[in-house]
């Protein structure tokens, strides 16, 4: 294993691990139990976000992206699920052709088992997958199971921890033409911190990064929503995935999105 690859990737997971200092002076403060968690939902919790932009003049340009989350957490079982979609259009000034200068699916759900109801600590499984007609794959997807803990260290304070190996596998294409699919085992670390800033904000971070023989991929957003009103809020995010190594040369390692969106939680 490449040690140079990890170091971006521990860097950002060393960030989402400051609080657990604060965690291990402070413990005795919680039970093993039902402080540490967060409080169950019997019901599943859904939203959905949207974004649009459109610009005119010396640059016309079209941008739409929406996301959907779903997660769960009762008894012995903690669900998630993401569908995240983004495209954009950019037209030609000289020649008035319009051209797709951005367009991903990604797809992600897990569920974690629970020791116990009251357990901070859970057996996960995850999956992955993502199509992105400019990141010089086909496609590709992650499959890994592992230990996973969530820890609380105020009421408003808590964070998702998780490790253990996965399969990667991808599709790519080089010169136009897709290839065979490849595939190698992977290390997977995530992280997830979310703070209920006020009754009415919230931030959330999350970082994740697949560690391979080849290639080590690294995920992270960080977003801040306040509520327009019981259902409605304003969300603004900034995500960055990085690859430390593909096929296609002419491809850039570094993807970054910034986006304001409208989320509807129902």
């Amino acid at each position: 294993m490449n040690f140079k690859k990890t170091l971006p990737a521990l860097a950002v997971f060393a960030c989402l691990g400051l609080p657990s200092a604060y965690a291990q002076a402070s413990i005795f403060m919680f039970d093993d139990a039902s402080d540490l968690d967060t409080e169950e939902k019997k019901d599943w919790d859904a939203s959905a976000e949207l974004g649009l932009l459109f610009t005119s003049g010396n640059t016309k340009t079209e941008t739409f992206k929406t996301k959907l989350n779903a997660a769960r957490d009762y008894e012995n079982w903690r669900h998630k699920g993401v569908i995240d979609y983004y495209r954009s259009k950019q037209e030609d000034q000289s020649t008035g052709e319009t051209y797709t200068t951005g367009d991903r699916l990604f797809v992600s759900g897990q569920s974690n088992y629970k020791f116990s109801p009251e357990s901070r600590s859970s057996i996960f499984i995850f999956g992955s997958y993502e199509e992105d007609k400019f990141s010089g794959y086909d496609y590709r997807g992650t499959v890994a199971v592992g230990y996973g803990a969530r820890y609380r260290y105020s009421p408003t304070l808590f964070a998702d921890y998780e490790i253990g190996p996965g399969l990667s596998y991808n599709k790519p294409i080089i010169d136009g033409v897709a290839q065979e699919q490849e595939s190698s085992a992977i290390l997977r670390l995530a992280g997830n911190l979310v703070w209920d800033i006020t009754k009415n904000s919230k931030l959330n971070a999350l970082a994740s990064t697949e560690i391979g023989e080849e290639n080590t991929k690294s995920r992270g957003e960080l977003s801040v929503s306040a509520n327009v009103n019981s259902s409605l809020a304003l969300k603004f995010s900034v995500a960055a995935s990085h690859n430390s190594y593909l096929e296609d040369p002419s491809k850039e390692k570094l993807d970054t999105e910034t986006a304001v969106t409208l989320v509807y939680s129902f």
